[in-house]
């Protein structure tokens, strides 16, 4: 496959998953804080069930793509006769994705699960509590998912 296609499916892996924490965080939460906890929780049960779907797919292609480009590009260089060596934002954004990836782990499989328990038992401080820590979970990530990009684009200071 070719480096520009893996780049690109890469690239929208990474924009659906930081863009949809964007969302959520800093739009959909304080929107639906005017909701009855009943409705809030139900809410937004429905929505991250959605969304985790779509980041458990967007976690797949970027790590397949990710590790796809760092190994055409080290086959490449070593079939030149060289030596790859992984450039330090390449190290670093791999470390802090697998970072994320184990904490999305957490939140899907760990947290979700929780608030998954307590809408069928209409257990709304329950609920609450999980969404709560949903919530700073998410907020981690996407400090996590900016540095990421900041460290790509900008790079680090040598």
């Amino acid at each position: 496959m070719s480096y520009a296609i893996l780049k690109t499916l890469h690239l929208l892996a990474i924009i659906v998953w930081i863009g949809g924490m964007v969302f959520a965080h800093f739009f959909l939460r304080p929107a639906v804080g005017v909701l009855e906890p009943a409705v809030r929780v139900r809410l937004m049960h429905a929505v991250l069930g959605r969304f985790f779907g779509a980041v458990l797919a967007a976690v797949a292609v970027a790590l397949v793509t990710g590790l796809w480009m760092i190994g055409q590009v080290a086959k490449q260089v070593v079939q030149a006769g060289g030596h790859f060596s992984m450039p330090l934002e390449w190290t670093i954004m791999a470390t802090l994705g697998i970072v994320m990836m184990l904490i999305f782990g957490h939140i899907r499989f760990g947290l979700y699960k929780r608030l998954s328990r307590a809408v069928p038992a209409a257990d709304w401080p329950a609920g609450a509590a999980a969404l709560a820590q949903i919530r700073s979970w998410v907020l981690v990530n996407l400090v996590l998912g900016m540095l990421i990009v900041l460290v790509t684009l900008i790079g680090v200071p040598r």
